[in-house]
C-alpha cells in the first residue's frame, strides 16, 4: 500500500479544538514536524480535516 508524509506547516494555535485534535492524531507535534502514514481513506479525511495546516507527499 502507498505511503504519504504528513508535515505540520502552519500553527494549530487558535484553530477550533477539533482541528487542533485531528493535528495530535496525526502525530503532529512542532511545526515543520512530519509523519509518514499508510495512504488510506480514514488517514485521508484527517487530512482533508486540515489540510490548510499542512502538506501532504508521496512516499515511495
Amino acid at each position: 500500500m502507498a505511503q504519504i508524509k504528513i508535515t505540520l506547516t502552519k500553527s494549530p494555535i487558535g484553530r477550533i479544538p477539533a482541528q487542533r485534535k485531528t493535528v495530535v492524531a496525526l502525530g503532529l507535534g512542532k511545526l515543520n514536524s512530519s509523519v509518514v502514514k499508510e495512504d488510506n481513506s480514514a488517514i485521508r479525511g484527517m487530512i482533508n480535516t486540515v489540510s490548510h495546516l499542512v502538506t501532504v507527499e508521496e512516499v515511495n
